[in-house]
C-alpha cells in the first residue's frame, strides 16, 4: 500500500482528526509567513486576524465541497445551485465583514476609530467581493482541491472493487453451469453401472466423492496449483476407465518444470467433453483419448484429442459448454491465452495455451 493510499485510508477512518489537522497546519503556515522581526508586528493581533480569515474560509470551503459541488454534479437545474452559491456566499462575506468590524477591530485597534454601519456593510458589494469573498475563496480552494482528489480516488477504488466483484460473480455463475453438467453425466454413468449390478459401482462412488470434494472445497479460489488439477484429472480418468474398462484407450502425459497455478475446473471440462464424444459407441472399436499437459518456461500447454464417430454432430449444449470455457478464460486470462478447437472426420482436438508469467498467486 502506497503512502497516498495510507493517507486516504487514515482520513476516511479519522475524518474529524484529519480536518482539524488540515486547518491547524494551514493556520500555522500562514502564521509563519509573518515577519517576526518587524517592530510593528503584534503576535496576538495577527493570530486573531488569521483565525478570522480561516474561519470564514472554512465556511466557504465546506459549503462548496459538501453542498455546491455534489449538487452541480447531479442537479438537472444548475441555475438554482449557482443562485444558492451566490446568495450564500454574499451572506458569508457580509457576516465576515461585520465580525471583523464589530468584533475583531475593537480588539486589535486602538480607539477611537470609525465603524461602518450595517447598512453600508451589507450594500457595499464591491468591498464584500474584493476584500472578503475573493480572499475566502482563495483560502478555501486548497481544501476543495484536496477533497476533490480524495473523492476521485475513493470513487475509482469503489468502481474497481465493483468491477472485481462483478467479474467474480460472473465467474462463479460460469463455474456453477459447468459443475452440474459434470455431476449429471457422472451420476448417469454410475446409475448405468448400478443397473447392471456392476462390482465397480462402489469404487466409482468413492472416486466421485473424491472429485466432488475437490470441486466443492478446493476449487473456490481463482487459481489452484497445477498439481491439484492433475490429481483431479487422474481421478476423473480413473472414474471413466471403471465405466469403459478395456474398450477405451486413455493416454495422459505430463511434463511440468514447475508447479505454478491455473484456473480450476477448465481442464476438467475439456477432458469431460473428450470422454463424452470420444468414448461413444459410434467412435469405432478402439476409441482413443490423448491428453497432454506441459508447463515449460511459464507457458502452460494443454491438449486434449479424442476420436469421434462419423455421425457425431455438435449439439447446442456442446456450444454452451465451450462458450462457458472461453468466457472463463476471457475473465481470468484476458489477452493472455490462446484456445483453439479443431475437428476432422475422425478426431476432435482442443488446444489451450496460457501465459503463467502474469498469474496472480
Amino acid at each position: 500500500m502506497s503512502t497516498f493510499e495510507k493517507l486516504i485510508n487514515y482520513t476516511s477512518a479519522h475524518r474529524v482528526t484529519a480536518h482539524v489537522l488540515f486547518w491547524t497546519c494551514l493556520y500555522i503556515m500562514f502564521l509563519g509567513k509573518n515577519n517576526f522581526d518587524d517592530p510593528t508586528f503584534n503576535f496576538r493581533n495577527d493570530m486573531l486576524a488569521i483565525a478570522f480569515d480561516l474561519f470564514f474560509a472554512l465556511l466557504i470551503a465546506y459549503f462548496i465541497s459538501y453542498r455546491i459541488l455534489p449538487r452541480l454534479m447531479t442537479a438537472k437545474k444548475q441555475t438554482i445551485v449557482w443562485i444558492e452559491f451566490i446568495v450564500c456566499s454574499y451572506f458569508i462575506a457580509a457576516i465576515n465583514r461585520t465580525m471583523v468590524i464589530y468584533v475583531l477591530e475593537p480588539i486589535v485597534r486602538t480607539p477611537p476609530f470609525d465603524q461602518e454601519p450595517l447598512f453600508e456593510i451589507f450594500t457595499d458589494l464591491s468591498k464584500l467581493f474584493r476584500s472578503y469573498f475573493i480572499q475566502s475563496i482563495f483560502l478555501s480552494l486548497f481544501f476543495v482541491f484536496v477533497k476533490l482528489i480524495k473523492d476521485q480516488y475513493v470513487v475509482q477504488k469503489k468502481a474497481l472493487l465493483l468491477e472485481k466483484q462483478k467479474a467474480e460473480t460472473e465467474l462463479k455463475i460460469l463455474k456453477a453451469q459447468l459443475n452440474p453438467h459434470f455431476l449429471f453425466n457422472t451420476l448417469n454413468n454410475i446409475y448405468s453401472l448400478s443397473l447392471s449390478n456392476s462390482p465397480i459401482t462402489s469404487q466409482s462412488i468413492a472416486v466421485l466423492s473424491e472429485i466432488l470434494d475437490c470441486i466443492l472445497y478446493r476449487c473456490s479460489s481463482t487459481y489452484v496449483p497445477i498439481s491439484q488439477e492433475v490429481t483431479l484429472l487422474n481421478n476423473y480418468i480413473a472414474l471413466e476407465k471403471l465405466r469403459y474398462d478395456e474398450r477405451l484407450s486413455v493416454i495422459f502425459t505430463t511434463d511440468i518444470d514447475h508447479n505454478g497455478v491455473i484456473a480450476p475446473l477448465i481442464l476438467l471440462s475439456l477432458v469431460e467433453n473428450a470422454f463424452k464424444h470420444g468414448a461413444g459407441e459410434d467412435t469405432g472399436n478402439s476409441p482413443i483419448i490423448a491428453i497432454d499437459l506441459k508447463v515449460v518456461n511459464n507457458r502452460f500447454i494443454f491438449t486434449v484429442k479424442n476420436t469421434i464417430g462419423k455421425s457425431e454432430t455438435e449439439s447446442e449444449n456442446d456450444k454452451i459448454g465451450l462458450n462457458n470455457i472461453v468466457q472463463q478464460l476471457d475473465k481470468i486470462y484476458p489477452e493472455n491465452y490462446t484456445f483453439k478447437v479443431t475437428k476432422s472426420d475422425t478426431h476432435f482436438t482442443a488446444h489451450l495455451e496460457v501465459n503463467l508469467q502474469n498469474d496472480q498467486h
